[in-house]
């Protein structure tokens, strides 16, 4: 008799991001393997500078061992699950699976649940498992706060081990709560596609849970007898999460019916394929609407489709240190006043002290 359907669903998931981590450190092995082209007139002997790693992955294994993967656990349902399905499956598998587990400091004894849930992870045969601990700020409210947190511990624990990537339990629910988010928020369709299967650094972070709803993982952390813990948090209403999970979503489906997380879920799918169209176009309009100097041309600008044009003026305030995550919609539009409704109107003044101006028919945009 096979495994529970749940258990079935989530190794599954795990099995084929296992495959595809796999697939990839197997090409950049390859790749890094392959002999450096001879600069000219050098031969193999004469000390030439040697080509550099093909893949851009970041790999400390020693030679031969199995690559590193991850598991990010909080100790919820949704990682615990996550983490017990990549234990089962890595062993399968040519690769090592280890665990952090972040406490983030804002409950009294945080430091002893940290501790309880790693002691969790290791009994699950994860190594390593670690708990980090880190200082939440303030910056972007409470919640953007820990996840900035949490997501620099990650990234430097997976630098420090070498890991090949970490796993996240984020479900479709989730996915569905982060594409209302983005439309409360009045986002474009970038906000508006949630979460990546694959994200960060060289596709450092990975969901196989995506596709999965959070009762499928809960389930299956309750046949497994995997001991699980809610996280008084995500009960809290002060939080606009834990408001739109237990009020806002219920009556969606009471007003709607049943199926709006589905919906939603394949809403961020079809958002994400457009977005990711919308920005190769624009990397590619970008180069045609500047002159000799590098400057960006206004008419040109103006002749670019308002979606194309305006994120060739996000990559230009980026690129000159506008931070990604404090440029806003409405900074955006600002900009685009200065290509569409121009009359005489002065700088604009972005976040990272960038400045933007039109001057003689070119936008300028520089540091101020």
């Amino acid at each position: 008799m096979g495994p529970h359907p749940a258990v079935a669903a989530i190794r599954l998931a795990v099995r084929r991001v296992l495959h595809d981590v796999l697939n990839e450190v197997s090409r950049d092995t390859a790749a890094d393997a392959a002999p450096a082209p001879a600069a000219p007139g050098a031969t193999p002997s004469d000390g030439g500078p040697t080509a550099p790693p093909g893949g851009g992955r970041a790999d400390a294994r020693p030679a031969g061992e199995p690559p590193l993967v991850l598991v990010a656990c909080s100790g919820g349902a949704d990682s615990m699950a996550l983490a017990s399905a990549l234990a089962f499956e890595a062993r399968k598998l040519a690769i090592r699976a280890g665990a952090i587990t972040v406490d983030h400091g804002l409950q009294p004894g945080s430091d002893l649940r940290a501790a309880e849930v790693a002691a969790r992870l290791g009994a699950l045969r994860l190594d390593p498992v670690e708990a980090v601990a880190v200082t939440v700020g303030r910056e972007g409210g409470p919640e953007a706060a820990a996840r900035d947190a949490r997501y620099a511990a990650l990234d430097e624990a997976a630098e420090r081990l070498g890991a090949a990537a970490v796993l996240l339990g984020h479900t479709r629910d989730d996915q569905a709560e982060t594409v209302l988010l983005g439309l409360a928020r009045g986002s474009g369709i970038r906000s508006l596609s949630g979460m990546a299967a694959v994200s960060g650094s060289a596709g450092r972070y990975r969901r196989p849970f995506l596709h999965l709803d959070r009762q499928t993982a809960r389930t299956a952390c309750l046949v497994q007898s995997l001991p699980v813990w809610d996280d008084p948090m995500n009960a809290d209403p002060a939080y606009t999460r834990s408001r739109l999970r237990h009020e806002g979503l219920p009556a969606l489906e009471k007003s709607l019916g049943k199926g709006v997380v589905e919906a939603l879920a394949r809403t961020a799918q079809l958002c994400r394929d457009d977005a990711d169209a919308l920005d190769r176009w624009a990397a590619e309009a970008d180069a045609t609407v500047r002159d000799e100097a590098g400057l960006l041309e206004c008419a040109k600008l103006y002749a670019l489709p308002p979606a194309v044009r305006r994120r060739v003026l996000r990559r230009a305030a980026i690129a000159e240190g506008a931070p990604a995550g404090s440029l806003f919609a409405r900074h955006i539009e600002e900009l685009d006043r200065l290509i569409t409704g121009w009359r005489g109107q002065g700088a604009i003044n972005l976040p990272g002290r960038v400045v933007a101006r039109r001057q003689g028919g070119r936008l300028v945009i520089r540091q101020g």
